[in-house]
């Protein structure tokens, strides 16, 4: 897919702050609309968790946004449920992203590059941390920081 603008979600952390992708904006993004009732999010998470820690090294972030109408409530045991400390807590309070990304369904993931640019887009469930999707996340990170081994936790 050639890069385009991003849809315009909205989001918020488990306070309740407003965050939109803009915010995100120098970072390699991997953003997956899940909720924790649905049984292949539930099998995917685990996968964007691992990818979370091996993309940190050159700015890349795994943005999480649950679509679960109990909110925080829902996802702060489902994640202590299955050990999941690095990423954060995110929330669709309105349930408008799905509208937004003209879909009915989760998971639903997408890649914006550190210009902000939605570069790829999946409707269903994979395996993300794997080699093959770690190197093209690598790729779209910024020449400096593309070079640095994945084990590199950047400063």
């Amino acid at each position: 897919m050639a890069p385009i603008a991003p849809p315009a979600m909205k989001f918020t952390n488990a306070k309740g702050q407003p965050l939109s992708l803009a915010g995100y904006k120098g970072h390699v993004l991997v953003v997956n609309l899940w909720a924790t009732w649905c049984g292949p999010c539930v099998d995917e998470l685990p996968t964007l968790a691992a990818l979370a820690e091996q993309i940190h090294a050159f700015g890349g972030l795994v943005l999480p946004i649950s679509i679960d109408t109990n909110g925080a409530k829902a996802v702060q045991p489902f994640y202590a449920l299955h050990g999941i400390t690095n990423l954060p807590v995110l929330l669709d309070p309105d349930g408008d992203n799905l509208d937004i990304l003209n879909s009915d369904g989760v998971p639903i993931t997408l890649v914006i590059d550190p210009e902000g640019r939605l570069v790829a887009k999946l409707e269903g469930a994979a395996n993300w941390n794997t080699p093959r999707v770690r190197a093209f996340l690598q790729s779209l990170a910024p020449a400096q920081l593309q070079a640095k081994p994945p084990h590199v936790t950047a400063l």
